[in-house]
């Protein structure tokens, strides 16, 4: 199949025009191929441990952190293997067949978009129980939270479906269409455009106003909070330790860090989709272009996103690293209980 591939791109083009075609198609992905696969057993881990439900974090909080982690496996399931490293390994698989080549693009955009979603569903569950006691008993609970995720997971799963519509063959062979790239009125006709705006807009534009106003409001409330606990304290005129401020505490060091590398690591495809709708820049001649460039180191970012979850938890939790202790000790226990 990559013979004839190849074959009729020559024919077809310019000698110059199908060295480009050619290099477009053997560098659709990255070169961080290994390092994926790495982060996908990073984030196998995260979820064994976190089904154990032994890291010391209430049910609501592991349900949601679990649903972040599976979300984010799905992005590295469907970007990584199914779009990219299987394009290298298996050139000539039928993934790439048209209609197949839309599923999978279909199935990688409502995985992100589960993934942003189930954060800021995370920081607004955060919220209520920091800042509002009495909605906390109904709200953070078993119960909503996997209404919530369930809901997320749907609405955005609908959301996604004109994405199968929007793709066209980029070759034709043998009656067989190859590649998807978007149709020519994806560009230009009103709805599309449109259509791709609110993708954008809620993936990541809306989502970034819902963290910063709910991490606003949680810091304003934490602060006032502070002020009152430590008047009466100093009132009593000994010193104490405040076992639900300290709580309180680490619970908002693992929502800002979630928080906080989730804008970090978004922010270039943020900045990538503003500059090629602003500019009309949709295709680059050589991979030393800016634009180019740019628009990887926002993909790589936006991939990372994806796995640093994990390295949050090891940082800010120190059950979780316990759990993780007992894994990466478990081989050398049974190695040595086999000598014995």
């Amino acid at each position: 199949m990559a013979d004839k591939l190849n074959k009729y791109i020559v024919s077809v083009f310019t000698e110059e025009d199908a060295k480009k075609l050619l290099y477009m198609v053997e560098n659709q992905v990255f070169s961080e191929n290994e390092e994926r696969k790495e982060i996908i057993i990073m984030n196998l881990v995260a979820i064994w441990i976190l089904s154990r439900r032994k890291c010391g974090l209430s049910r609501c909080i592991t349900l949601y952190l679990l649903a972040m982690a599976v979300a984010d496996l799905m992005v590295l399931i469907t970007e990584v293997i199914l779009n990219r490293i299987i394009y290298y390994y298996f050139p000539n698989s039928s993934l790439y067949i048209t209609p197949v080549c839309s599923c999978i693009i279909f199935l990688v955009c409502a995985a992100k978009d589960n993934s942003v979603w189930l954060t800021v569903a995370f920081t607004f569950d955060r919220l209520i129980a920091i800042c509002y006691q009495k909605l906390k008993a109904v709200y953070c609970i078993m119960k909503t939270a996997s209404s919530v995720i369930a809901a997320v997971c749907l609405l955005l799963c609908l959301k996604n479906i004109p994405w199968l519509f929007s793709f066209e063959p980029v070759y034709i062979i043998d009656n067989v269409p190859w590649f998807c790239q978007s149709k020519p009125e994806f560009y230009t006709l009103p709805a599309w455009i449109g259509y791709d705006w609110l993708h954008r807009i809620l993936s990541p534009f809306l989502p970034f106003f819902f963290i910063f106003l709910f991490n606003g409001l949680t810091v304003r409330h934490i602060l006032v909070a502070n002020r009152v606990r430590k008047g009466l304290l100093s009132n009593q005129g000994e010193a104490q330790v405040d076992s639900e401020m300290e709580n309180r505490r680490k619970s908002m060091i693992l929502l800002f860090t979630i928080s906080g590398s989730f804008i970090m690591l978004w922010m270039p495809y943020v900045i990538n989709f503003l500059r090629y709708r602003i500019l009309n820049t949709y295709y680059y001649k050589d991979p030393s272009d800016p634009g180019y460039i740019l628009q990887q180191v926002a993909y790589m970012c936006q991939l990372t996103s994806s796995c640093t979850n994990t390295c949050i938890y090891v940082v800010t939790q120190a059950k979780f690293r316990e759990e993780l202790k007992k894994i990466v000790r478990t081989p050398f226990t049974l190695i040595v209980k086999l000598l014995k």
